[in-house]
Parts: C-alpha cells; sequence; structure tokens
C-alpha cells in the first residue's frame, strides 16, 4: 500500500509574530533552537514508517506552499536530503481546500487513486511512533474507501481549538464522526474536557486522491473547475509546479472542513455516494503552536515554569517565554508574559492575550509598515542579506552569498552600490570587467552598469553594500539573466 504525504505549507502563522513574518513564516522556523524546522519534522516524521509496517510504501511527498517561500522549501528539503513528488506554488493563498484540490490533482499525475496523508507543515508531533501506528490504521481505512481524520485527545479544556464529536458507531480503530464543533468558550470547552466523545480538531486527513477530488466536485464544484483549470493551465519550472495565476486568483477561499469535511457529518452524504467519514483517536502529544502560549508550553522550562532562548536574564519570573534574536532581554518580576525581541521589533504580552497578536500584524499592514512581511535579514536563494543602517538617499547591508551561488545579472536605474569583501572571496562583473576581490577589498557600481555577484569559493561570501541614490527599493531591479527563474 502506497501512502502519498501531502503536506500544506502556504501559512503566515501572524500570531507567531515578530518571529513569523509573512515572508518566512513559522513552519520555516527551528522550535526553540532545534536543528531541524517544523516543515522539516513534518516530512522526517514518517521515517521508519515502512519498517515497522509490511506493505507500506511511502512515497516522496508532494508540497503545497506560497510561491515566495519556494526556493525556502526548496533548500529545507534539500538539508534533509528528500526528494519530492512535487513542490506546488500558491500564486495568492486560498485556503486549505484549494490547496489540497491542487495536490490531489497533481497526485494523480503521478498515479492514480494514491492513499493521500495530508498535514500542515506547523504542527508539533512529540510521539512519532503512535503518529505512525495511527497513520497505519488510517490508511486502511482510506484505501478502504473511507475519510479519516485523526483527533486528538484533549489535556487540557482548550478555547483555541475547534473539536470533533465522535459518535458510538465505530469501525475498526475509528469511530463515525458525529459532529464538527467550532472553537468553544470556557464552560463549554470544560464540558468537552470531560466527555470522552470529544476530541481536538487535528487538521491531519487520509483519503485516496479520487475520493477527494469526488467530494470537492459534489460540494464545492466551483472550487475543483477553477483548481483544475489552474492546475491544467499551468507548467513546471524546475523542481516547482505552477498554476496559473489569473485562473487560480479567482478561486474562492474554503478550508477542508467547511468546504468538505463537514458536510460529510450529515445523512445525505451517504446518499450522494460520499465516503464515510471516520475519526481516530490520537494520543501522541499533539500541538499546532497556533500562537506563543502554545510554543510556551511545548518548549523546555526551567523550575519556575520559564521558556527562554538567546541573551536573557531573569529575576522573580514564572510561567512566562522570554525569547531573544539580536540584544540582552532582561526581565524583572513578571509572570504569565511573553517577550519576543528580535532585530527589528519587540513582542510585550500577557499569555492570556497571546492569541490577539494577529491584531498587531493587521495594524502594520494598514500602517503601511513592512515588519509584518519580512525580517531585517532576508533571505534569497544565493543566501541572504540584513539591513544594517538605513537614512535619506543610503542604505548599507550585509550580504552573504553561499559558496557557488549567483546573484542575477542586473542593473539600476536609481542607485549606485560600494562592495567591500568582509569573507571569503568574490566574482564580479561590473559592465565588460569581470574580476577577482579578496577580503578588504572594494569595489564601485555606478547607477545604470549591469553587474553581477558570484561567490566561486568553497565558504560563504560576505560582503558590506552601501547604497546610495534617489530611490533604494528592491523593485528597482532590471534583470538581464538570472540563475532562479525570477
Amino acid at each position: 500500500m502506497n501512502i502519498q504525504p501531502v503536506i500544506l505549507s502556504g501559512g503566515a502563522g501572524t500570531r507567531l509574530w515578530p518571529l513569523s513574518r509573512e515572508l518566512f513564516p513559522k513552519q520555516l522556523h527551528a522550535p526553540f533552537g532545534g536543528e531541524s524546522t517544523l516543515l522539516q519534522h513534518t516530512v522526517m516524521r514518517l521515517n521508519g514508517l515502512e519498517e515497522h509496517y509490511e506493505g507500506v510504501k511511502i512515497l516522496p511527498p508532494i508540497l503545497v506552499c506560497n510561491e515566495e517561500h519556494r526556493f525556502l522549501v526548496a533548500e529545507q528539503m534539500r538539508q534533509i536530503d528528500t526528494e519530492m513528488n512535487g513542490l506546488l506554488l500558491e500564486p495568492v493563498g486560498k485556503n486549505t481546500a484549494p490547496a489540497l484540490t491542487l495536490a490531489a490533482l497533481h497526485a494523480n499525475s503521478i498515479v492514480e487513486d494514491q492513499v493521500m496523508l495530508v498535514m500542515s507543515a506547523d504542527h508539533v508531533i512529540r510521539d512519532v511512533a503512535a503518529f505512525q501506528q495511527i497513520v497505519y490504521e488510517g490508511a486502511l481505512r482510506a484505501g478502504a474507501g473511507d475519510t479519516v481524520t485523526f483527533g486528538v485527545t484533549p489535556t487540557f479544556p482548550a478555547t483555541g481549538y475547534g473539536y470533533i464529536k465522535r459518535s458510538n458507531a465505530s469501525v475498526d480503530s475509528g469511530y463515525i464522526v458525529s459532529e464538527f464543533v467550532e472553537k468553544p468558550d470556557t464552560e463549554k470547552a470544560c464540558q468537552f474536557f470531560e466527555d470522552p466523545a470529544y476530541l481536538w480538531n487535528s487538521g491531519i486527513f487520509m483519503m485516496k486522491s479520487s475520493v477527494w477530488l469526488d467530494q470537492i466536485n459534489h460540494l464545492r464544484k466551483e472550487v475543483y473547475d477553477v483548481c483544475l483549470a489552474a492546475y491544467e493551465k499551468g507548467a513546471a519550472d524546475g523542481i516547482f509546479q505552477r498554476v496559473d495565476k489569473p485562473v487560480f486568483e479567482t478561486c474562492p477561499s474554503d478550508s477542508i472542513d467547511y468546504a468538505v469535511m463537514e458536510h460529510l457529518v450529515s445523512s445525505d452524504s451517504i446518499a450522494d455516494n460520499l465516503s464515510k467519514l471516520l475519526v481516530i483517536p490520537m494520543d501522541a502529544g499533539w500541538s499546532d503552536v497556533g500562537g506563543w502560549a502554545n510554543l510556551q508550553e511545548e518548549a523546555p522550562h526551567d523550575e519556575n515554569g520559564n521558556a527562554v532562548q538567546g541573551d536573557v536574564l531573569m529575576h522573580k519570573v514564572k510561567d512566562s517565554l522570554l525569547l531573544s534574536s539580536h540584544r540582552l532581554v532582561a526581565g524583572v518580576g513578571l509572570e504569565n508574559m511573553i517577550v519576543v525581541e528580535t532585530a527589528d521589533a519587540v513582542l510585550v504580552a500577557s499569555k492570556d492575550s497571546a492569541q490577539e497578536v494577529k491584531q498587531i500584524v493587521e495594524l502594520l499592514k494598514l500602517d503601511g509598515r513592512s515588519e509584518h512581511q519580512m525580517h531585517r535579514r532576508v533571505h534569497r536563494p544565493w543566501g541572504d542579506y540584513e539591513g544594517i543602517d538605513v537614512g535619506e538617499r543610503y542604505q548599507v547591508k550585509r550580504i552573504t552569498v553561499k559558496p557557488g551561488a549567483t546573484l542575477s545579472l542586473q542593473m539600476h536605474h536609481h542607485r549606485a552600490e560600494h562592495w567591500i569583501v568582509v569573507s571569503g572571496t568574490a566574482r564580479v562583473t561590473r559592465g565588460e570587467d569581470v574580476f577577482l576581490l579578496s577580503e578588504n577589498e572594494s569595489t564601485y557600481i555606478p547607477l545604470g552598469v549591469t553587474h553581477r555577484l558570484e561567490n566561486p569559493g568553497a565558504l560563504p561570501l560576505e560582503i558590506i553594500e552601501v547604497q546610495s541614490g534617489s530611490y533604494l527599493g528592491e523593485d528597482d531591479i532590471v534583470r538581464f539573466e538570472d540563475s532562479y527563474g525570477r
């Protein structure tokens, strides 16, 4: 039995701002200084399953991500030596139902009717062995034509999760789903916690690709039709699979639950020949890391219940999270607080209000600021750059180029640039000239001159770039050649 992992990685993680940004969201971060990111953990969670369950084959994953994240996602898969059955690019975010429909269409184009394991890229699962056991059980039912979701056994009366109510009708290790319940208030959450019929909605699903396509075509035909047209009009772009942007922009935005799952609870679904919806209880240490309070619970704690990362000093601090990325953070007399420092923003919030951080993101958007979108350090396929200083008519950046990487051959209409090599070796194209620069050497790129920066060495190249001119925006780039198809 083949299992096709489908990993949805399109979210922006606004409730984990300022760590998570639109162009570098939480699934691409390593939680609390770990070696692997949430996305990488999601892929590696299936490692070893084939060895423990005879007859099961885990196929290379299909990933669906925001077009802006494509190089970051591809690089993270390369780092863990993972091949992919497809990296589908969403030109705009349209929620999870269209994303899964694109993935199912792509899966069918490889081998029809594979059992899909649909996972979000930003979950934490501590007990991998227990998770793999449940995946195997779910695959048996999905292979028989059922739609399977995993319901997490609650560990506290959560108000931040949706719930699934199971019926008493069991099928193997699962139960027929009786009801989907929205995030409850505190009183109802306590009632649900006492009732074993209620499980947290994990957002993990298993079904055949043909089953999902039949369901979405029947229940949300407009979503199916738009996704099919966008996929068929799309094209492969190296390792990426693009869909037609003008078509996909017309797709309704809908979640998997609202588009399909909640309708399968209805008795009409049986008359419509749609598959049974089963829930399998899961006790595997699951968390969706949906906000800072969730991350504080998942992180290692000291004897006072504090989760700490970076350069942090504390005095009389309890049950708090303090995270420092660049500077010393000092906390005095804090309790149940969230303090997060990044290069360009500091968040201070009570744990009780941590879910409301996304309101700050909305305010940043309304004010036309950039802190919701990107960090001071911006990742590119060739490396990264970090803003050091900016003023009227000038800007200073620290640029790091990976070994063997090449920036595009480009020109600027409004700015000149001065490059100083800090470490490594640079190959510079400036007009008709091509030459090497070593440490402590520099060059000047006049306004309007075609230029390119390369790292021919085996070590990272680091330079300081001083820009000067009337306009210093990143859109003042005319590209003539680019290895990354931008």
